[in-house]
């Protein structure tokens, strides 16, 4: 080193994250060294052990450290974080994940408020709109006028003081749907059934037993009578039953609240996203509300005041309905120095809208409407702008529901936060994202129990020469068909205007594997989803998720475990509760979870593997019962394809041979789940896992026409050719298929393409499109054909 060279820094030399020893669900030991400022890329097939490298060890622990250094009484309102299975993790950073969660199921929740685009705009209308109204709070849905006035005492040295005081809240709230946008008509025959009474069961809403707390309560009211049919009340019981408003009751020495029912449904059912909403509840809720937009405020959630302010001639719901493009260049042309600086950062959050690819949504759009890739890009916008650097961002496949056009933007986006100086770590499936990576994690060989290792780690260019499955199929090409199937009919749909969609006519041909693509928001899931998906006869899977706790498992989710039960209290002779590790045939010290949870306060909970049932879940006695020579225990810890032999007719044992359970588990390894285990708690699951676990199922209910949000999302580029296969073989069996998707692959698989666009929001809508993939090629008239092009070679027309 020459003598003027000063020697680097201690303090730089710390440019790893270094991983060593971790076990996180299938892991094996896995070690890595992450460079620090890099983009980073984890690849492997679903179920390797991406996620639990990357969000269950190293962003789970960056954030339970960050945790620990608050004081242990701001740690006891914070969900406590259990220390991942790692022996060593150093160099970390403060870690922000931005997953595909879908946004919270708030009915009240909007594009705006999740970015609080909205709360600026509400101060900029509270400022400058006319005439003025008021605070900011003035133009929040979410806040109601309020409207008080009395005496109140002013404690001072010289003795209480008594003054009257006016207190009054203006809020933007409409009163008639108290900010939701709609009301809802109440069908009063769903509810009860009026021949009963209270104790016959006369409550026919889900939830509402007989014996249940709920009906005794309105029985032990004191305002009704529990013995007495419903259609026998008097004017004033029916009202008190229906609508009273909550008074405190007295019931069994405890002191409660008693509430109509309708207005108890209300606020128990009603305050949910319908999406969000258990199966059965969904029904119920379809059946006895009817809603409609609020005629008062016309869907815009505020009441007459807020609306009546306007800035140049838009109030503040105009500008939230507005296309946010169109809002961007709005708030642009507004000059007024007073408020610069707020205009400035309002203008720089929705042109983060426009550049990640999301300027066609709305503000007033419902958050809970988003799909995954877009609620992910949502809460991208507020780190794009941030001045935090040396942070670690934690991506979950950002390209989920992109087409090939707007992946090239999110490239970018993903290489500028990179270029602030912070580490960007990203679970991913597309080449075309994986191809930008400084460095590459493949993890694998294979899925479940056969993964879990580190096969490759280095550059993009090694990734390809290294022979692992992602390597070898890193630059897969799909040829296009040369024969397509022929159409048996056709759907019709006629003036679609859903969303953005302007008028569209379009028949859709039956008995073809249909893939509907286009731009992200150019009207795909509108047409769909709107159009065709409600219609009898159609099974449609969209990408709301699977919920699950960890009691839930394949063999429960599919409802598969329910004939094995039967099976096995018939081959033995017992009741089938027996065979459930949630009823009877639970371990009683660890009532059927198999672990023991022991609560620390603010501190890590801690468990430990239940030493009585040593992780079984089931009573010994129950797994004394034995059917083809097996234990409920060992059933459910068969990997998904034995059990397709082993319940299948092949079966050695006859007792064994369970049609019903063969039919789910040959669908679940027609979809490449063959390697899960019956009995794998849901909460282990992958994403992509989650997502093919619900097609199976899905896949067996009866249904001519089969409609596929996006089933490559999560799917390595090794599975996609198996997703193919098995969309083929639904259309062979007589079906149907249309998928909505933007992988080429599928794409070039099609019989039939439809693409909207030609653009996104108002720029989008139309059928730009129609025919085969071959004629998509040759036409080059969009940009969907541009990129098919480009990824099939200039004339690729041989046979698949």
């Amino acid at each position: 080193m020459a003598a003027s060279e000063t020697p680097p820094h201690l303090a730089d030399t710390h440019d790893l994250i270094r991983v060593h020893g971790a076990r996180e669900n299938n892991l094996k030991n896995v070690s890595v060294e992450l460079p620090k400022r890099r983009l980073t890329v984890f690849t492997g097939v679903s179920g390797s052990g991406k996620s639990s490298l990357v969000f269950g060890t190293i962003a789970a622990e960056s954030q339970r450290m960050i945790n620990e250094t608050y004081s242990a009484f701001v740690q006891g309102f914070m969900p406590t974080l259990a220390r991942p299975d790692v022996d060593v993790l150093e160099g970390l950073t403060t870690a922000i994940i931005v997953d595909q969660e879908r946004m919270g199921a708030n009915p009240r929740s909007t594009v705006g408020t999740a970015t609080d685009a909205n709360a600026m705009l509400r101060i900029v209308f509270s400022r400058l709109g006319l005439p003025h109204i008021g605070s900011p709070n003035a133009f929040s849905f979410n806040v109601a006028s309020a409207k008080a006035s009395g005496a109140l005492t002013v404690e001072k040295a010289s003795g209480g003081t008594a003054v009257v005081r006016d207190f009054i809240v203006t809020g933007g709230m409409c009163p008639r749907c108290e900010g939701r946008g709609q009301v809802n008509d109440i069908d009063l025959t769903q509810l009860y059934d009026e021949s009963k009474s209270l104790s016959e069961g006369a409550i026919t809403v889900p939830g509402y037993t007989a014996d249940g707390w709920m009906v005794r309560v309105f029985a032990a009211s004191g305002f009704l009578d529990g013995e007495k049919p419903i259609r026998d009340y008097t004017e004033a019981e029916l009202a008190d039953f229906l609508y009273k408003e909550p008074v405190k009751v007295k019931f069994e020495n405890m002191n409660l609240t008693y509430e109509g029912l309708v207005p108890k449904i209300q606020k128990s059912m009603l305050s949910k996203d319908r999406d969000a909403m258990q199966p059965h509840i969904r029904a119920f809720v379809d059946r006895a509300f009817t809603f409609t937009t609020c005629p008062e405020c016309e869907g815009t959630r505020l009441n007459e005041g807020a609306r009546s302010s306007k800035i140049d001639g838009i109030s503040i719901a105009d500008a939230c309905a507005m296309q946010i493009s169109d809002l961007a260049a709005w708030v642009r042309q507004l000059d007024e120095p007073s408020v610069a600086p707020l205009l400035d950062s309002l203008a720089q959050t929705l042109d983060s809208f426009v550049e990640i690819g999301l300027g066609y949504l709305s503000l007033d759009r419902p958050s809970g409407t988003l799909s995954g890739g877009e609620a992910q890009r949502t809460k991208m916008i507020r780190h794009l702008g941030s001045s935090l650097t040396d942070i670690t961002y934690v991506f979950d496949e950002p390209t989920v529901g992109l087409h090939p056009h707007d992946i090239q933007r999110m490239n970018r986006l993903l290489l500028q936060l990179r270029d602030k100086g912070n580490t960007v770590l990203v679970v991913e499936h597309k080449p075309e994202a994986i191809a930008i990576a400084d460095h590459v994690v493949d993890l694998g060989p294979r899925a479940g129990t056969a993964g879990g290792e580190v096969v490759y780690e280095g550059s993009v260019e090694g990734l390809r020469a290294s022979g692992t499955l992602t390597g070898r199929h890193l630059d897969d090409k799909a040829a296009l068909k040369g024969a397509v199937r022929s159409p048996t009919g056709a759907l019709e749909v006629r003036g679609a205007t859903s969303h953005n969609l302007t008028g569209v006519d379009v028949d859709i041909p039956l008995g073809m594997l249909v893939v509907v693509t286009g731009v992200a928001g150019s009207g795909k899931s509108s047409l769909i989803h709107g159009s065709v998906a409600p219609r009898e006869g159609v099974v449609a899977i969209d990408q709301s998720a699977i919920r699950g706790s960890r009691r839930s498992n394949p063999a429960t989710y599919t409802g598969m475990l329910e004939p094995i039960r039967k099976a096995f209290a018939k081959a033995n002779g017992v009741k089938p509760a027996l065979f459930s590790a949630n009823s009877e045939g639970a371990c009683p010290t660890c009532n059927g979870a198999g672990v023991i949870y022991t609560d620390l306060g603010m501190m890590a909970g801690v468990s430990t593997t239940c030493e009585e049932c040593e992780g079984r879940r089931f009573q010994a006695a129950v797994l004394d019962y034995r059917l083809g020579g097996r234990n409920i225990s060992e059933v459910l810890g068969m990997p998904i394809s034995e059990a397709e032999q082993f319940f299948g007719p092949g079966s050695a044992d006859p007792a064994s041979r369970i049609p019903a359970a063969h039919a789910v588990l040959t669908r679940l390894v027609d979809v490449g789940l063959g390697y899960l285990s019956l009995g794998q708690p849901l909460t282990t699951l992958s994403g992509g896992e989650r997502q093919r676990l619900k097609l199976a199922s899905q896949m067996g209910e009866k249904g001519e026409v089969y409609v596929l949000d996006e089933p490559t999302t999560g799917l390595h580029l090794a599975d996609v050719e198996q997703l193919l296969g098995l969309l083929d073989r639904l259309v062979e069996s007589g079906r149907s298929v249309i998928v909505i998707e933007h992988h080429q692959a599928v794409m070039a698989h099609a019989d039939w393409i439809i693409d909207l666009g030609p653009g996104a929001g108002h720029d989008g809508g139309r059928i730009v499109f129609e025919g085969t993939p071959a004629e998509l090629v040759a036409a080059r008239s969009t940009l969907t054909a541009e990129h098919l092009a480009a990824y099939v070679g200039a004339h690729p027309l041989s046979p698949a």
